[in-house]
């Protein structure tokens, strides 16, 4: 199977089981799989079926748009990720849950601080990067950077901007990692 695929599944794994449990949590966030916060990113850890750890942020702003004009639109959950999964050689893989599936082929850009960077990969809600080393350039730019801005479009023909803090995120992938090695 091909490296990209193997490594979208890992992450597709880690996505489902974090919004497992920040849909047990309660309205102050809290959650039995949580171990820490830095200011605007969460640390979550599992050990069940496999160890793995993720930092995780939920969008400051989001503005939904078609044909230009802003629209309301009721979406899921919006999470941006930073994963660690030993046993899968996952280590600081990136993936953004829109809360609505996703147009067929679509790229979803990513810019932190006028740097432009992007999740090729799409599967119904969820969108991951290509390669390790792609992982690895966003993570350096998101710890580098204050803010990330999210762009996606909708099956429905939305686009989707959501503006994530950076604010504690350097902490919060290091918590992880560490959390996650050895």
């Amino acid at each position: 199977m091909h490296l990209s695929i193997l490594h979208g599944l890992a992450i597709l794994a880690t996505a489902l089981t974090a919004t497992s449990a920040i849909a047990q949590a309660d309205s102050l966030g809290e959650s039995r799989n949580r171990v820490a916060v830095h200011t605007d990113w969460s640390v979550f850890e599992e050990s069940s079926p496999t160890r793995h750890c993720w930092s995780v942020a939920q969008p400051k702003e989001t503005v939904n748009t078609r044909d230009g004009r802003v629209v309301s639109v009721r979406r899921g959950r919006i999470l941006l990720y930073i994963s660690f999964i030993p046993d899968e050689n996952v280590n600081g893989g990136v993936s953004f849950e829109s809360g609505y599936p996703f147009r067929d082929g679509e790229v979803v850009k990513v810019d932190i601080d006028g740097q432009s960077f992007s999740l090729p990969l799409t599967v119904g809600e969820l969108a991951w990067t290509n390669s390790d080393e792609d992982d690895r350039k966003l993570v350096e730019a998101l710890k580098r950077g204050n803010e990330a801005v999210v762009v996606g479009v909708s099956s429905r023909g939305t686009t989707t901007k959501d503006t994530f803090s950076l604010l504690g995120i350097t902490a919060a992938i290091e918590d992880a990692k560490n959390r996650c090695s050895g």
